[in-house]
């Protein structure tokens, strides 16, 4: 490598393997977030049984519905592919038979700044390729599908796994679609679905673009339909190209950034403000990076420690209630909390310094 002295930009380098670097396919590569199931900020590996469409679990990870507790959902270690630490354990709760109009799914919506490269929706659509590590009790055809935020533009895709109890590596080439729209804001983008059971109204043949919303292929196992059984996911990508490449490992505070953009949790030292009344105190705070867009807040009522250093030891007390303030963006603001009891001394400084949640923020797609 030789290197340029510039009287005006300072150093150059002058290095031809380093040219088109930004361009290369193992740049930011994976469009999937979390795909090695490493981030579980809202459960910390606790078992979780979705009771309502639209549950996230892991992070950026969500359970699709249409009847309640038929699964649960997990991280783990205890089994796992090579080379990977934690996968998502998926188990049935029951045998129970689908009727036309049921899904069971496990998805990420992939925001359109993410896949605005992709030119989906234009006559230079480019191909991409799913890949991913599976795992289950169950052995036969699998299907799941690809599909657009206005859910009319869908490909039910499908995949084998020969031996029970045994990690498979699937990858699976989609065309890219030349119609329909694909958003290419901070809205949904795109929709990447795992089916674990879905009847017939929303499944179609494997391998074609559809104009209807389909979230499986025909035929595929159905999960639920086994009671016990169990189905295991990690290492998931998506990327340009027609042929599976090795998963890309991001670094641990680079990927946990990716999720806190659509969730994160005010914890420790994240806030500080003032005791307005004996048991109310107004907290700013930042996240702890920019969110997709305003986030909405969920009290943990159950956690939280409050310290007012002027005033002794960390209270650790109930919060009853709390809003937001006008000022909330998607960088940071402000929100008033009532205690359930009078700890504190009007007008001094409260800082949060709980090492867990006290507030949630989503803004999750």
């Amino acid at each position: 490598m030789s290197m340029i002295l510039d009287g005006s930009n300072g150093v150059t380098f002058n290095d031809s393997s380093l040219q088109g670097a930004a361009a290369s396919p193992y740049v930011l590569k994976n469009r999937i977030i979390n795909g090695d199931m490493r981030i579980d900020q809202r459960n910390a590996g606790a078992s979780v049984t979705p009771t309502s469409d639209g549950t996230y679990v892991l992070d950026r990870w969500e359970c699709a519905l249409s009847q309640a507790s038929k699964y649960s959902v997990q991280q783990q270690t205890s089994v796992v592919p090579t080379g990977y630490t934690y996968a998502t354990k998926i188990t049935s709760l029951s045998s129970y038979s689908l009727s036309a109009s049921d899904y069971f799914i496990y998805t990420q919506k992939i925001e359109g700044f993410n896949i605005a490269d992709l030119a989906w929706g234009t006559a230079n659509a480019k191909t991409v390729t799913l890949s991913f590590q599976v795992y289950s009790s169950l052995t036969g055809t699998f299907g799941g599908a690809i599909h657009n935020s206005a859910a009319n533009r869908s490909y039910p895709f499908s995949y084998t796994i020969s031996s029970a109890n045994t990690w498979t590596t699937i990858s699976i080439t989609i065309p890219g679609d030349t119609s329909g729209t694909w958003l290419t804001t901070n809205g949904i983008g795109m929709w990447v679905r795992f089916g674990l059971g879905v009847g017939s109204t929303y499944s179609a043949t494997a391998g074609s673009w559809s104009s209807n919303l389909y979230v499986s292929a025909t035929g595929a196992t159905s999960v639920v339909g086994t009671n016990g059984a169990t189905w295991y996911i990690t290492g998931v990508q998506l990327e340009i190209g027609t042929s599976a490449t090795p998963f890309e490992r991001r670094l641990y505070n680079q990927e946990l950034a990716n999720c806190q953009r659509y969730f994160c949790l005010l914890a420790g030292g994240g806030a500080c403000g003032v005791a307005e009344l004996s048991n109310r105190v107004s907290l700013t705070y930042q996240y702890p990076v920019p969110m997709r867009a305003s986030p909405t807040g969920t009290l943990d009522a159950t956690k939280g420690t409050l310290n007012q250093p002027q005033g002794g030891p960390n209270v650790v007390t109930t919060m009853n209630n709390f809003f937001f303030g006008t000022a909330t963006s998607e960088t940071g603001g402000w929100i008033v909390l009532d205690t359930s009891t009078s700890p504190f001394t009007a007008g001094r400084v409260i800082i949060n310094a709980g090492t867990t949640g006290m507030i949630k923020f989503s803004a999750e797609l």
